[in-house]
């Protein structure tokens, strides 16, 4: 396999694992127990864990961006070269959708659904701007020599405590944000709610990069 085809399947494999976590832990915990506050708890730590696993493993391969916007703020920083990004973004978008298939059939239910779930509102989409902001910030900070190991920690605390404390429940992503239109269960998202979401990922990650610029230094500036 060339560099970049090994860096697609994993961003392919990445994002499929961490929809599967997402969607599948948001259905075993609606079976376990009708108590909304232990589903999303259940839900974010299952996330949370499978996305650090993920980060670590992959990274070395595609940087496990898993994220279009992760790749978008990495393109725009020039640690992804920017023709790559479209291929990023597919494969990102297509492991989701064949995440959320995986989830389904493990679960005996069918393959694709589209949600029901709507999520509107100016508080959602704000929640969404200022998760992908936080997000990209990390991703930033990381990225800034010899903190590569900092990343899986960093970016699964960022989203675990996003989760809670946004309206939206942190998606923070375009590709999982597709994925989860497909998936009419505890982590589903109606079609008709996906595009302000998209949107509001986009602007949160110009404004993250804006954040790295003004706020994240290279380690022998903040020396």
């Amino acid at each position: 396999m060339t560099v970049l085809s090994r860096a697609l399947a994993a961003e392919l494999v990445g994002t499929g694992g961490l929809l599967a976590a997402v969607v599948g832990s948001g259905i075993m915990a609606q079976r376990l127990t009708d108590d909304i506050g232990l589903q999303l708890l259940a839900n974010a730590l299952a996330s949370v864990a499978a996305l650090a696993v993920l980060i670590t493993v992959l990274a070395p391969v595609s940087g496990a961006h898993l994220n279009p916007a992760v790749s978008l703020a990495q393109a725009a920083r020039r640690d992804l070269p920017w023709p790559h990004l479209p291929a990023y973004a597919v494969a990102q978008v297509a492991g989701g959708v064949l995440g959320v298939v995986i989830a389904k059939l493990m679960f005996d239910l069918a393959p694709l659904q589209l949600a029901t779930t709507q999520r509107p509102g100016a508080g959602r989409w704000l929640s969404e701007v200022v998760a992908t902001v936080g997000l990209v910030l990390v991703v930033g900070y990381v990225s800034r020599g010899r903190r590569d190991h900092l990343a899986p920690g960093l970016v699964a605390l960022w989203i675990l405590a996003a989760y809670w404390f946004t309206s939206s429940t942190s998606f923070a992503n375009p590709a999982v944000t597709i994925a989860r239109m497909f998936s009419d269960s505890f982590a589903g998202i109606a079609p008709e709610s996906v595009l302000p979401f998209v949107l509001a990922q986009v602007t949160g990650t110009l404004v993250g990069l804006a954040g790295i610029h003004l706020f994240v230094l290279e380690p022998q500036e903040a020396s």
